[in-house]
């Protein structure tokens, strides 16, 4: 695999950002594919460059700003990788919105990570998930951001040390053999077969399966690609699969749209919500604190790692 930031640069011409372009157009049966790749490579250039310019400026700010400048800059690489796919996009004033809201918090005990974001039908998060990860509805109508952080590999360290485990490692990219262990089907409420059953629809073709009295051991065809949704997520460091525990956290999605979601909830709250990001900053009084800090560490780094590689993949 090339190394990170790699394809962003070649991109960086409009030559070369043309040529990727028609290539794409042309290969989805775009009409007047070569036309409307010399009219999208000056834009899709903007995106890209605007997009990580975000995320590196937001490396270099206090704490308090970055979760803005990260959401912003990740909405401007989705819009880069949507013009690849529809290159009249916004077809509508309709896509410009986030496609997400926040419920309204209470003013005494409030837990980001008790907090919920509720999905709309209208806007970016709906418009990307159908046509950039082919999901034309998610599983969920409003999640929490606890969920939602309990679904990325990186943070499960931090719901170890709080003896909550979120995640269990079945593999790794660089292998076909997947483990998943025993225990699973008392936490998912299935037997064997039909545990079997529900995560087959998410591999590739199967080689063959076999157990013992502890785990289940599937063998692939071929490696699992890093850019598949979940249930199956990939830590970016080790390249290890990790599989959720337990079952209401068994979510088919894309790790990209659970980054979105976590994004826009606490650019709201740093714009809106300014005493308790305040007093979340200069006193740390509970988890949130930790969590959060962690979160937008690891989304710095993965958030224009995953969208390169949906570019690169294409």
């Amino acid at each position: 695999m090339k190394k990170f930031n790699e394809f962003y640069t070649y991109l960086q011409s409009q030559q070369t950002a043309q040529k990727y372009l028609f290539h794409r157009y042309k290969e989805n049966g775009i009409a007047e594919a070569e036309s409307k790749s010399y009219e999208n490579c000056n834009t899709f250039i903007y995106y890209l460059n605007h997009g990580n310019r975000f995320f590196e400026s937001g490396k270099q700010l206090d704490l308090f700003a970055r979760p803005i400048l990260y959401f912003y800059g990740m909405t401007h690489l989705l819009k880069a990788c949507l013009l690849t796919k529809r290159p009249d996009y916004p077809e509508s004033t309709t896509n410009l919105a986030h496609g997400v809201t926040a419920r309204k918090r209470k003013k005494k005990n409030y837990s980001f990570m008790e907090d919920e974001v509720k999905v709309q039908h209208n806007g970016l998060l709906p418009y990307f998930s159908e046509h950039l990860l082919s999901m034309k509805k998610l599983p969920f109508e409003k999640i929490s951001m606890g969920e939602l952080l309990g679904l990325i590999p990186e943070m499960d360290s931090y719901f170890t040390y709080d003896a909550q485990a979120k995640m269990v490692v079945v593999g790794s990219c660089h292998s076909p053999h997947l483990q998943f262990p025993m225990h699973l089907l008392d936490t998912y409420y299935l037997t064997e077969n039909a545990f079997i059953h529900r995560i087959k629809a998410h591999l590739p073709s199967i080689k063959q399966i076999n157990h013992d009295k502890t785990t289940i051991y599937i063998e692939l065809n071929s490696l699992l690609n890093p850019s598949a949704a979940g249930p199956l997520f990939f830590h970016m460091k080790d390249q290890t699969i990790y599989f959720p525990i337990h079952r209401e956290s068994y979510y088919p999605i894309s790790e990209i749209i659970i980054h979105y979601l976590l994004l826009y909830n606490l650019s709201m709250l740093s714009r809106y919500e300014t005493e308790w990001w305040g007093e979340l900053l200069q006193l740390k009084p509970d988890q949130d604190y930790p969590f959060i800090t962690h979160f937008l560490q690891i989304a710095a780094e993965k958030i224009p790692m995953m969208l390169e590689r949906e570019l690169y993949r294409n």
